[in-house]
């Protein structure tokens, strides 16, 4: 600090300004505080007028700065928007309820979202439409793989040092784990992760993305009553969205008439927790 800052004199306004926002870390309005004025002169506009703009410019900056730190410690693979989703293409979405996760209420209220779908359908890129989403709302963000997940958790458990590694995914608001069940987990794997939804319940989010119906689970876990038990706290709270259609990543082709259009069954989680507490 510069405590005789403020009864310093043979410097002009701008130097004493410029000392002051220095001092304060206002490295934006510092940057733009002379067009400021210019403008405030000649608009002959207010002094609230003129502090209101520098400030709103000081806090714009500031936000994405914060904004840019958020999306790289995110470790999202690309950016993806919601207004860049072509929900024409999968009729079967429900626009409105994605709307409504992008208000970011679930992530207030610590619960959960699965997009269920076969590959392609765009479950990947709204997932991660709505991570960018939660980062401008001020959440902080991390993207995953289920198998990235899993194989740094069991590396990490079998090292020692499993409590101090799995703040890494307690700590961020949002936690996006992507293609659950593309491959199956090995019994160190499942219980790590079993872990990891138990020590997230009711604290933070999970945004989780599958091409398996709840009903498929005990396969991928290997385990019916574990993956029961997971089931029990991932969906406790939640929203699940499930998607029916083609693979936008076929649609080029289909439509160069490469390809004949069959859409796939929809995954029906209806009633497989209880079909698979039964097996």
């Amino acid at each position: 600090m510069r405590p005789d800052l403020p009864t310093r004199t043979g410097l002009s306004v701008l130097d004493r300004l410029a000392e002051a926002m220095e001092t304060l870390s206002l490295s934006e309005a510092s940057a733009v505080v002379e067009s400021h004025l210019e403008r405030a002169s000649k608009e002959e506009r207010t002094y609230a007028d003129f502090l209101c703009d520098l400030l709103e410019q000081e806090v714009q900056a500031r936000a994405d700065r914060n904004l840019q730190t958020r999306m790289k410690l995110a470790r999202l693979p690309f950016s993806r928007t919601l207004d860049g989703f072509d929900f024409g293409f999968q009729p079967s979405i429900d626009e409105r309820a994605i709307r409504e996760l992008q208000t970011l209420r679930f992530v207030h209220d610590a619960s959960n979202v699965i997009f269920l779908g076969p590959p392609g359908v765009g479950k990947t890129h709204l997932a991660l439409a709505l991570a960018v989403e939660a980062m401008k709302g001020g959440f902080g963000a991390y993207f995953i793989t289920a198998q990235e997940l899993v194989s740094d958790l069991g590396l990490a458990s079998r090292e020692g040092r499993f409590a101090k590694r799995l703040q890494v995914y307690l700590r961020p608001k949002l936690l996006i784990i992507d293609e659950m069940g593309y491959l199956p987990l090995d019994a160190l794997g499942a219980t790590v992760l079993f872990q990891l939804i138990s020590a997230r319940y009711e604290r933070g989010s999970i945004l989780l993305t599958s091409n398996k119906s709840y009903g498929d689970w005990g396969s991928v876990f290997g385990d019916p009553v574990l993956a029961a038990a997971i089931l029990d706290r991932l969906l406790h709270h939640s929203q699940t969205i499930n998607i029916r259609g083609e693979s936008y990543r076929l649609k080029e082709r289909k439509k160069a008439g490469l390809l004949v259009s069959r859409v796939p069954e929809p995954l029906r989680p209806e009633g497989s927790m209880e079909e698979m507490k039964s097996r």
